[in-house]
């Protein structure tokens, strides 16, 4: 990875996500949610929003910026390859169709698999939309054979690297020479699709199931040029798709003293190769996704990634009947795809 890595974002340049749109295609927003959520127990002066649009595919709106994890779009029926010999098969609906999307700034992608970045999506974005994502993924993506085919603007993040993403201030507002602006930093937190062990480590020498990155995404502000003078008004851990693994643990020692908003919980207990031979579990299932609970302590959590495709054979129910028993009910938010949690970002 560069030493500095710099993005910033301008939400008046209002381009298409996909480079088929035409301008006037271009829908101004996201379609109304079917529910609006807020925090379980403190509501009121919300200035953000998070969008479930299905799998792990979330929009986020804060400061003008649009940021959109792990695109997947597939329909009920479609079908995705995961690795040799496994493949799944989609049984739900998006919130909303690839083409339908308003300005996308910036796409955060945990890793590259065709669940979380699907066929129909790399052939279609935008090939300057700007991509936070791992090396692996990078490697992918800049070397696609064929004129114009490769994406020209992604951004790789070892784990525990970061980088500041700023938003271009609007024009009227004035210049000098410590003028805070709102800025995103984005951390890439460890995960572990495949258990460590021999499974581990025969799949990371032969690259059947790529590496992943969780993320702590982090929204506040840093005076104009000064990455370091970053100040945080509300941090989301995204955990990716990962098992509960001992690495996990450094992510509370990291962040000891700070508060964690709001954590993404990917579930769905995905076992592999077939819902018919499940024979290795790579994501959490109910009872993880409690364990992680307990070891970040969110101030809420929103479970994401748990019933999209036939290969998750942990239902969201699993998770629910886990927080209950643990008394953490006040703890949660539970979206359905096309819900809307809003939420208050500190002013820095």
């Amino acid at each position: 990875m560069s030493p500095t890595q710099h993005l910033v974002l301008d939400p008046s340049t209002s381009l298409p996500p996909t480079r088929d749109h035409s301008d006037a295609a271009i829908p101004p927003s996201l379609p109304d949610a079917k529910e609006v959520k807020v925090h379980p127990t403190i509501s009121g002066s919300e200035n953000a929003s998070l969008y479930f649009v299905g799998t792990a595919t979330t929009i986020l709106e804060w400061a003008g910026v649009r940021l959109m994890t792990d695109p997947n779009f597939l329909h009920a029926g479609d079908h995705v390859h995961l690795g040799p010999g496994v493949t799944s098969t989609r049984v739900t609906n998006p919130a909303l169709d690839l083409h339908d999307l308003p300005h996308i700034d910036v796409v955060l992608l945990s890793h590259y698999h065709e669940d979380h970045f699907d066929k129909k999506v790399e052939e279609s974005l935008r090939r300057d939309l700007p991509i936070i994502t791992t090396p692996h993924a990078k490697s992918h993506l800049t070397s696609k054979a064929g004129e114009n085919e490769a994406f020209t603007s992604v951004y790789e993040l070892d784990t525990f690297t970061s980088m500041v993403v700023t938003v271009k201030p609007a024009a009227e507002e004035p210049t000098h020479a410590t003028r805070r602006v709102k800025a995103l930093k984005v951390t890439a937190m460890p995960g572990k699709h495949v258990p460590p062990g021999i499974l581990g480590t025969l799949n990371d020498m032969i690259g059947a199931i790529p590496p992943t990155n969780g993320w702590v995404l982090e929204l506040g502000s840093c005076v104009e040029g000064s990455d370091e003078s970053f100040q945080c008004g509300y941090r989301i851990y995204i955990s990716g798709d990962t098992l509960m693994v001992d690495e996990l643990k450094e992510i509370p020692q990291r962040y000891a003293g700070q508060t964690i908003d709001l954590m993404l919980v990917h579930l769905g207990g995905t076992t592999i190769p077939s819902q018919h031979t499940p024979l290795l579990m790579v994501t959490m299932d109910g009872r993880q996704g409690l364990e992680l609970v307990r070891l970040i302590r969110p101030d809420v959590t929103i479970p994401i990634h748990f019933d999209d495709y036939d290969i998750m054979l942990s239902p969201l129910d699993d998770f629910k009947k886990a927080m209950t028993e643990a008394g953490l009910d006040k703890k949660v938010v539970y979206l359905d795809r096309g819900d809307n949690y809003k939420f208050s970002v500190k002013e820095m």
